[in-house]
């Protein structure tokens, strides 16, 4: 009996000691520090761009905090709608009180997260539970509709190029325009040295 409670133990022993090293190795593949300190600060957006409560925050394209949470707020003054932000910053970083703030994306349709842009050099830096006022990103919506506008707007005037309207149009499309330029290339390549002929005034 004592050899198999024996044997238990060892088990019971090597299970935790595996529990407690897969304990390390998960909150070291997800980069949970527990000895590392930092502050909260607020960021406040009119649009939040799909932004996600964990996202990462970085200063100057470092990585220095995470987003801890998002809630939409009512502005009394504005009386309007917005998104506030509540961002874990490093406890070793400064972040002057006019860095700009906005939402970025990791490539083309990549992960987004938070950019801050320091601010002026010898400007008073943030402490905790201040707050930033975001640059609101532009919504894909908004680009896509420029994007087509300028679109339109291309189809427009080469549909007018090719109708002969406006200087260009003429220029490509008047037979008489092609014609005497034709002559004018001809007759160059026949006298060069016309070129260099300085004609005289009145």
């Amino acid at each position: 009996m004592d050899s198999v409670k024996t044997f238990e133990l060892k088990v019971g022993v090597f299970i935790m000691i595996g529990v407690a090293i897969l304990f390390l190795i998960v909150f070291s593949v997800g980069d949970v520090k527990f000895t590392k300190t930092g502050y909260k600060i607020k960021v406040l957006f009119n649009f939040a761009n799909g932004i996600g409560g964990t996202a990462p925050v970085r200063l100057a394209g470092v990585g220095v905090g995470q987003v801890q949470g998002i809630k939409i707020v009512r502005d009394a003054e504005t009386d309007t709608t917005k998104a506030e932000l509540t961002v874990w910053i490093n406890d070793n970083t400064k972040i002057e009180n006019d860095a700009v703030v906005t939402i970025n994306t990791l490539g083309l349709l990549g992960e987004k997260y938070l950019e801050i842009f320091p601010g002026t050099p010898g400007s008073p830096a943030l402490r905790p539970n201040d707050m930033l006022i975001g640059k609101d990103p532009v919504p894909m919506e908004k680009f896509t509709e420029d994007l087509a506008k300028l679109t339109d707007s291309i189809k427009v005037i080469l549909e007018k190029i090719k109708n002969g309207e406006g200087t260009i149009g003429k220029l490509l499309m008047d037979q008489a325009v092609y014609d005497n330029l034709e002559a004018f290339t001809a007759d160059i390549k026949k006298h060069p040295w016309k070129l260099l002929v300085k004609p005289s005034g009145d």
